[in-house]
């Protein structure tokens, strides 16, 4: 049975090895990976789960050009399975190209219905940080992502070119 969870250390291995089968410097959505960090030792991997949980702290200032955010990890038992991301608002980037919500699934575990799940489980947790809608893109070619993105009720609003690529732009009620 999966579950979302907090980031944690404990599962370093696992993660490691999810980030193997997307394969090296692949963007991972919802993973809170940014470009040029490093992960490969024990303590670079636990810095940069601390800054994923303190993302969401808004009691810390969110680094410049970013928004607070929502961590959750895909689990089952000890597998890392993918990440899923909640941004608790849009700035000018993520109105045009990135959405409130990102988030991915390791390669070995697609097709089982876990984006449609988690994502269900993170609208609940955007009603309950009172946000009334919530803007989901995906790239034109993603078709898994796009009826994912429908099945919960998102609503085209258009497709654009962006720095990311051609996107569908889709908003979802709450």
């Amino acid at each position: 049975m999966p579950e979302l969870i907090i980031p944690t250390v404990r599962l370093r291995e696992s993660w490691l090895e999810s980030r193997d089968e997307w394969g090296a410097g692949v963007h991972q959505d919802g993973a809170g990976l940014r470009p040029g960090v490093e992960l490969d030792t024990p303590e670079q991997f636990a810095a940069w789960v601390d800054g994923l949980v303190t993302a969401a702290d808004h009691r810390v200032p969110a680094p410049e050009g970013w928004v607070h955010c929502t961590f959750r990890w895909i689990v089952e038992g000890d597998r890392y399975l993918g990440a899923i991301a909640l941004r608790h608002e849009l700035n000018e980037f993520l109105l045009r190209a990135g959405g409130h919500i990102g988030y991915g699934v390791r390669p070995s575990a697609r097709r089982r219905g876990l984006a449609s799940w988690a994502l269900g489980e993170m609208l609940g947790t955007a009603r309950e940080r009172g946000l009334s809608r919530v803007l989901i893109t995906c790239n034109v070619t993603n078709e898994a992502s796009a009826r994912t993105i429908e099945r919960h009720g998102g609503v085209l609003e258009d497709v654009r070119e962006t720095e990311l690529g051609s996107l569908k732009r889709y908003w979802i009620d709450l």
